[in-house]
């Protein structure tokens, strides 16, 4: 008899994709719904593109063997970047509302994956993200950037992993955080200088010694330069300013898998708080 109870509810139990499934499409729908948040996600990185990039185009350089390099060029892999991680962490501020609203309470309770619950939120908000960068990624032209398949293949692949990194973060903050307020503050704190010391819009080597230091420490240093690397996947030496391919991929690997199991811990944690 428990045999067959517990037989019975291993069936009932639902699986990692159904739940997974739904939360994607949930994330998707949200997002299409407030426009606003394509217009600031994907807007602002590509008005301080041009804008930045046509003030300071005429007064840049690299610095050594690149210095020909053109502004608008040297910063269209870090303006990725900067979409990447505006999209992916505003998209996390669901869970705040969802608690609010006492959605994410219902889902803890249920018999569903913890790991269903963090891949349903992350891959929602990848997915949105990188669909922006794509968009984004046409205006390759308007900075000299040759659009070929190889290019587009490894930054598409450097985008989901980079895309999946920040979401994971994203879901953390969230996660500990009892307010939108709280969460704009620590984006502006924390999330704001990781992007800007990145290299992302200047080179670090011309910068102050605490600033190197900073960048070097910085996981978002290594993911710009990981696209870098991607864009210029058929003309190796024009990736200037960046770390090594190797070294960046590793990072950038260890960051979001380190960010996925933090992630899985705390709903994990949640869940056995909320079940108590």
């Amino acid at each position: 008899m428990t045999d067959s109870t517990n037989l019975s509810d291993q069936e009932k139990r639902p699986g990692l994709i159904g739940p997974c499934g739904t939360l994607i499409r949930r994330e998707i729908v949200r997002f299409l719904r407030q426009r606003s948040r394509v217009i600031g996600a994907l807007g602002t990185p590509l008005i301080f593109w041009l804008m930045v990039g046509g003030g300071l185009g005429r007064s840049f350089t690299t610095g050594g063997e690149s210095s020909g390099i053109d502004y608008l060029e040297y910063t269209f892999p870090g303006a990725l970047a900067a979409i990447l991680l505006f999209t992916s962490i505003f998209s996390m501020i669901s869970i705040i509302d969802d608690r609010r609203e006492g959605f994410m309470q219902g889902v803890l309770v249920a018999p569903v994956s913890r790991l269903a619950i963090v891949l349903g939120k992350v891959i929602g908000a990848t997915v949105l993200a990188v669909g922006q960068a794509c968009i984004f990624l046409l205006l390759a032209p308007f900075a000299t950037i040759t659009l070929s398949v190889s290019m587009l293949a490894a930054t598409l692949a450097a985008m989901v992993l980079i895309g999946i990194a920040v979401t994971a973060l994203g879901f953390w903050l969230a996660w500990i955080m009892d307010s939108t307020q709280g969460f704009h503050a620590v984006m502006n704190m924390v999330l704001m200088p990781m992007l800007i010391l990145s290299g992302a819009f200047f080179p670090p080597s011309g910068s102050a010694a605490i600033v190197r230091w900073i960048t070097f420490v910085n996981p978002m240093t290594y993911a710009v330069s990981l696209l870098r690397h991607a864009i210029y996947v058929s003309q190796p030496g024009a990736a200037v300013n960046s770390i090594g391919f190797v070294t960046a991929l590793l990072v950038t690997l260890c960051f979001a898998v380190s960010m996925l199991l933090f992630s899985i811990f705390l709903a994990s944690r949640e869940s056995a708080r909320a079940l108590n």
